[in-house]
């Protein structure tokens, strides 16, 4: 058996998420039906992770194993064969016991907000008509994720896993040079099942002067928010690096015009 990495980025509004589900469609199951049809036999996708519905992803990485490697551009094949909104960037041959999951030791997510509307800005970045949110705070609030290791808190829905610890190494928020967009990256070994849109919901309620920092603290301690905390809309999420101890590919951040921003364009807070 031979095993490759495919390095890959999808826009996510008119998916139902990465993971295949039943009667909606998926990005696993737009690249299965296309390798499957390419490599004329039945091939099973691995993903680095899962997103939600509508959650975009400009670096995401898979792996499938096969009998034999092929001998033709299969880079080029998929490329034409898949939608608009999902590419292909690398094939990568790894070692056998190399693992898409389970080998990532970190994630990075980028969650990106425009507070005035923009129709070219509506599917990849989250609209939230917000005059006067004190980015202070908020700055104070993202300070918390780092201190912290148990984020059962802001995991919404039935506790699946066997543990909700996360070594969170890396939280900032960002303003652009006009104050009108923000961007909160936050990087972690995993994530919980949106966990990173319940933490901007988090943010966005002590920006508004509903919710406190100290409050926010207390409730991480407690395991559990208000029931008013809500996660923020899908897609101005991006799952947008993922680093392995054998593989640090630079991610695409050309891949989507929200983030065609300069670096210098924002302003860590």
């Amino acid at each position: 058996m031979q095993k490759y990495f495919f390095h890959i980025a999808y826009k996510g509004n008119r998916y139902h998420g990465w993971q295949y589900q039943p009667n909606v469609i998926s990005v696993q199951e737009v690249f299965e039906t296309c390798l499957s049809k390419i490599l004329k036999t039945k091939i099973t996708v691995m993903g680095c992770g899962r997103t939600d519905a509508q959650v975009h992803a400009t670096q995401f990485f898979f792996h499938i194993e096969v009998d034999k490697s092929w001998d033709f551009d299969l880079l080029f094949r998929l490329n034409k064969l898949l939608p608009p909104d999902v590419a292909v960037y690398e094939i990568i041959p790894v070692q056998e016991k190399q693992h898409a999951r389970y080998d990532a030791t970190q994630r990075t997510y980028d969650y990106f907000i425009h507070t005035y509307k923009n129709p070219f800005l509506s599917e990849g970045s989250s609209l939230y008509m917000e005059r006067d949110l004190n980015l202070t705070d908020m700055k104070k609030g993202v300070g918390l994720f780092v201190g912290h290791k148990d984020f059962k808190a802001f995991h919404k829905g039935p506790t699946k896993y066997k543990h909700t610890l996360c070594n969170v190494s890396s939280a900032k928020l960002f303003v652009d040079k006009r104050g009108n967009r923000i961007r909160f990256q936050v990087s972690a070994n995993r994530f919980l099942s949106s966990m990173v849109r319940t933490m901007v919901g988090t943010l966005l309620e002590i920006g508004r002067g509903k919710f406190t920092v100290a409050e926010l603290e207390k409730c991480i301690e407690t395991k559990a928010l208000p029931e008013f905390i809500t996660p923020a809309y899908p897609q101005g999420l991006y799952l947008t690096k993922v680093i392995y101890s054998y593989l640090d590919i630079p991610a695409r951040a050309d891949f989507s015009p929200i983030m065609q921003l300069a670096e210098d364009d924002w302003k860590l807070l």
